[in-house]
């Protein structure tokens, strides 16, 4: 069951952000979530990461803490697209009253944020991590 939750969170954050006309306007027009970098990007991107989820489960209810991130990467050298990008995510998930299948979301919260600089590109990446408790219906 832990898998299926993780996978109805995935399924509910990707289709908000790509419904989300504000992130499309920062990422070039389009809201560019991935579940993995794609090759020969052009613009601002963002990639679905590592995720887990543990039980928890209460009076009798089955529930799940999940904990993941989104990593976003700005292809030009400047951190400033990636972490207004960054920014939007967060802002649009947030607390968010995402419909989950088979699952319902109890809470959905930005936990932390990181920047950095990949040696080997030069591009500015701003990893997201966020913590969600769901409920199985």
């Amino acid at each position: 069951m832990t898998a299926a939750a993780m996978l109805a969170l995935r399924e509910a954050v990707t289709a908000a952000l790509r419904a989300d006309a504000a992130l499309a306007a920062l990422m070039g027009g389009e809201a560019r979530i991935h579940d993995e970098p794609p090759r020969a990007a052009r613009h601002v991107y963002a990639v679905l990461g590592e995720a887990s989820a543990r039980d928890w489960s209460a009076d009798g209810a089955p529930g799940h803490q999940h904990a993941f991130t989104i990593t976003v990467w700005s292809v030009e050298g400047s951190a400033r697209p990636a972490l207004a990008a960054a920014a939007r995510i967060a802002q649009a998930l947030d607390d968010a009253p995402l419909a989950l299948a088979g699952h319902r979301l109890v809470t959905l919260r930005p936990a932390a944020a990181e920047t950095a600089r990949d040696r080997a590109t030069g591009r500015v990446r701003v990893a997201l991590r966020f913590t969600a408790l769901t409920e199985t219906d």
